[in-house]
C-alpha cells in the first residue's frame, strides 16, 4: 500500500515509517523539515497547519496516516494550528487526491470539557474526522516509551539527574498511567491500514500494566542507579506556582501537562486487544535503552 505520513519525522513518526517499510507498505513522509534517517523512505516538503504542500504529497497515495501532535505551544506552533487546523487540510487533501482511508493519532483521554486546551483541540480534531465521509480509524495511544521519547528519556530522566540533592514529586504521586511501546503503537496503525472491521471505530492504545506516577519515576531512578530520596511538592504550592511559570520559555512543565498529569492516563486493554495483535512489549524491558543507563557518580 502506498502510505503517505503527516508529521511523520519525529519520534514516532520515524519508528512508524520503520515498521511500514518492513512490511513492504510504500513510504512517503510530509513534514516541515522534508527531510528524514530511514532510506527507502521519500521525504516531502509540507506544513498541514499552513495546507502547504499537501495536495502535492497526498497525490498517487492510497492513505494518510496524520500523526501532527505537541504537547507544548511555541511560538506559531499552537495546539489548534497541530491538532484542528492541520486535520482539516490533511482530510481535504485526502479527499482531492482520492484517498479514502485515513488513520488518525489522537491520545488517551481526549475529550470535551477537560480544561487542557491539548485534549480540547485534540477532541476537536477527531470530530473533523469522523466527519468527513473518509474510512476513518482513531487511535489514543497512552504515554509511549521508546528510544527518543520525550517523556522517560528527556522529562523523567531530568528529575533524576537534575543538581539536587532530592527528586521532586508532584503531591504523592497516585497519579496512574498505562505507557505502551512505540514498536506496539506502529504495529497498531500498520494493522488498522489492513482490517476494515477497524473503519469508522476508535481505540485507545496501552501497555501491559499500569503504574503511578511515584512508581514510573522510581523505575527510572533505580534505571540511573541513583539513590536521591523522593520530595514531594504539594499540590496546593503546585497549583500556585504552575501557572505563573507556565507561560516562560524554559518552564519545566506547562498549565496543560499539569493537568494532563493529575488526570493519570490509563484505560482498559480488552478492546484493543481484540483489534490488533500486539506484542505488548513491557517498560522495564526497554528502560535502560531509552535512558542508555550508566551508574550516576555521587548520585
Amino acid at each position: 500500500m502506498k502510505v503517505l505520513i503527516v508529521g511523520g519525522s519525529g519520534y514516532v513518526g520515524t519508528h512508524m515509517a520503520q515498521h511500514l517499510l518492513e512490511q513492504g507498505h510504500q513510504v512517503t513522509v510530509a513534514s516541515r523539515r522534508g527531510a528524514g534517517p530511514l532510506e527507502g523512505v521519500r521525504y516531502v516538503v509540507a506544513d498541514a497547519a499552513r495546507n502547504e504542500g499537501l495536495l502535492e504529497a497526498a497525490k498517487g497515495q492510497e492513505a494518510l496516516i496524520y500523526l501532527v501532535g505537541i504537547i507544548r505551544e511555541r511560538g506559531d506552533q499552537t495546539f489548534r494550528q497541530a491538532h484542528v487546523e492541520g486535520v482539516r487540510h490533511s482530510l481535504a487533501a485526502a479527499k482531492a487526491a482520492g484517498i479514502s482511508r485515513f488513520v488518525h493519532m489522537s491520545a488517551l483521554g481526549t475529550a470535551r470539557g477537560t480544561g487542557s486546551r491539548y485534549y480540547e483541540t485534540k477532541a476537536e480534531g477527531e470530530e473533523l474526522v469522523q466527519a468527513s465521509g473518509l474510512d476513518w480509524t482513531i487511535l489514543r495511544p497512552s504515554l509511549i516509551f521508546g528510544r527518543g521519547d520525550e517523556f522517560f528519556g528527556g522529562i523523567l530522566k531530568g528529575l533524576v539527574t537534575a543538581p539536587l540533592p532530592f527528586i521532586p514529586l508532584i503531591g504523592d504521586g497516585r497519579f496512574v498511567f498505562r505507557p505502551i511501546w512505540v514498536g506496539d503503537v506502529a504495529r497498531a496503525f500498520e494493522q488498522a491500514l489492513n482490517r476494515p472491521q477497524t473503519i469508522h471505530r476508535s481505540y485507545n492504545l496501552v501497555g501491559p500494566k499500569e503504574y503511578t506516577f511515584r512508581e514510573l519515576l522510581l523505575l527510572v531512578r533505580d534505571t540511573l542507579g541513583s539513590r536521591k530520596p523522593l520530595l514531594s511538592i504539594p499540590l496546593t504550592l503546585m497549583d500556585w506556582v504552575v501557572p505563573l511559570i507556565s507561560p516562560l520559555p524554559f518552564s519545566p512543565i506547562t498549565r496543560d501537562q499539569y493537568l494532563q498529569l493529575k488526570m493519570g492516563n490509563t484505560a482498559d486493554p480488552v478492546h484493543m486487544r481484540h483489534a490488533f495483535a500486539l506484542e505488548e512489549r513491557s517498560l522495564e524491558t526497554e528502560l535502560p535503552k531509552i535512558l542508555s543507563a550508566k551508574r550516576l557518580v555521587g548520585a
